[in-house]
């Protein structure tokens, strides 16, 4: 088993040649491992392997004794782990403004802390400073797509669109809709949230790499006439670009339950009430579902939609355990997400490991496979990215992020003593985090620090984003 390579020297590939070969241990799944530790048949992992990369998708996969020839040029990163980019399927950009806010509860946390925070963004320059850091710091902690919450202001997508397509990630966002129980300086109203809406969709929803969700932040803060609004939407562009996107949150909290049942008394549960009004769709993400009954689980399974499972976030505001295994049972697709500023890193290992606890405490256990299978190929299903992003099947997008496999005495020993591919990666999983992560690929490009925002924020403290691989051949 090697040990990971020093860091190699910066040198980019030759940008005349639009063909690129990575060198590095190669990991990638090709198809839902379950949950049981035998399942490396579902797993490719080519040991310095040849990852090739022709105008930024995914040539092919070749194993060490099949290397390229001298027509790709190559960048020789052995001793460390290639992966298909990390998906996060919720996401909030405003709150690393207020992520490790001290001891509240969700509707306490909402008030305290996230309402004050979104006002800023009310300003353009906030707005636009605000993503540059936000989608830094996703790359600088090897997630390379999310599914993104900005604000109620228009200005905070825009600029998150305007980031992101600069940057070439795979983002969906949208404005937040909230006309009531919230401030009234993050207060809107159906009329100019649609037409709001409708500019956003018709300037960027599948532009380029770009796609919309239409966002009300949760059924509290949306009246009946908005959260209708937002279903007119939703079929109003059904065949636009495959579908708008719906994400929202739902029965993360007893106490947010039962106030939803005061709000729409009329509706047989909260998820009822996102049914009622058209939202439940194959593109509908619904955050946290902690506290969902059978009926509702049927329900989601129905409509194709899926669950965020948060770990971090519920364990942080004291949410309660959701439990994967009782949704997969009925149905229902699950992607491990973040929840900064909820979670407590944008790391989505730290989610993983976060994870592992909550089962655990469930009588479950998530393996290495199936965790990192869930935070890329898994994830990109659930969002119906599949055919583009989550793996390294020929034609897909070449989203890559090179880890180191340990960093720090500790996480070498642990990886020096496993004794399987599953135990050393299970290690990495529950050990690792942005510190690990070597080099950021997007469409076959690499990340270089030049592109960090302008407001001087760069990345983490060891500049992970700046060393490319060593060019051979």
């Amino acid at each position: 088993m090697s040990s990971p390579a020093a860091t190699p020297r910066p040198n980019q590939p030759h940008a005349s040649n639009p063909r690129l070969a990575l060198c590095g241990d190669i990991l990638h799944f090709l198809r839902d491992p379950g949950w049981s530790e035998d399942a490396a048949d579902a797993v490719q992992f080519e040991p310095d392997g040849w990852l090739l990369i022709e105008h930024g998708r995914v040539h092919a996969v070749h194993p060490a004794d099949d290397p390229p020839d001298t027509s790709w040029a190559r960048q020789d990163w052995r001793g460390h782990l290639l992966m298909p980019g990390f998906i996060d399927p919720h996401v909030h950009a405003p709150q690393l403004d207020v992520i490790a806010s001290f001891g509240a509860a969700l509707l306490d946390w909402l008030e305290r802390y996230t309402f004050p925070a979104e006002a800023r963004y009310a300003d353009p320059e906030q707005s636009r400073l605000g993503a540059e850091r936000f989608l830094h710091a996703l790359l600088a902690h090897g997630t390379t797509s999310a599914l993104v919450y900005a604000t109620v202001h228009k200005t905070s997508a825009e600029a998150l669109f305007e980031v992101g397509q600069r940057l070439g990630m795979r983002l969906i966002t949208g404005k937040v809709l909230m006309d009531r129980n919230c401030p009234d300086d993050l207060r809107d109203d159906v009329e100019q949230a649609e037409r709001d809406c409708v500019d956003l969709i018709e300037r960027w929803h599948g532009a380029g790499r770009l796609a919309y969700a239409v966002t009300p932040r949760f059924a509290a803060t949306s009246s009946p006439q908005q959260l209708a609004m937002a279903g007119r939407l939703l079929q109003r562009y059904a065949q636009n670009a495959g579908g708008l996107y719906m994400q929202t949150h739902v029965a993360e909290n007893r106490e947010e339950v039962r106030w939803i049942a005061e709000l729409f008394p009329d509706s047989r549960s909260y998820l009822d009430v996102y049914a009622s009004h058209g939202l439940l769709t194959r593109r509908s993400m619904l955050a946290h579902g902690i506290w969902l009954d059978d009926a509702d689980r049927a329900r989601l399974a129905q409509a194709g939609s899926s669950i965020a499972f948060a770990p971090s976030s519920n364990l942080f505001l004291g949410s309660g355990l959701f439990n994967w295994a009782q949704a997969e049972d009925a149905g229902v697709g699950v992607a491990p997400a973040s929840d900064v500023g909820g979670g407590t890193s944008l790391c989505q290992l730290r989610t993983l490991a976060d994870g592992y606890k909550v089962l655990a405490l469930q009588g479950q256990r998530l393996t290495a496979w199936q965790g990192l299978y869930a935070i890329t190929r898994g994830a990109a299903r659930s969002l119906e990215l599949e055919p583009e992003i989550g793996h390294f099947a020929p034609g897909t997008v070449a989203d890559v992020v090179v880890w180191r496999w340990a960093e720090g005495a500790v996480q070498q020993r642990r990886q020096d003593l496993a004794r399987s591919l599953h135990e050393r990666l299970f290690a990495w999983m529950t050990l690792a985090d942005e510190r690990n992560v070597a080099a950021v690929y997007l469409r076959g490009c690499k990340i270089a620090a030049a592109q960090q925002p302008a407001d001087g924020w760069s990345g983490d403290s060891a500049g992970h984003l700046g060393p490319s691989g060593t060019t051979t051949g």
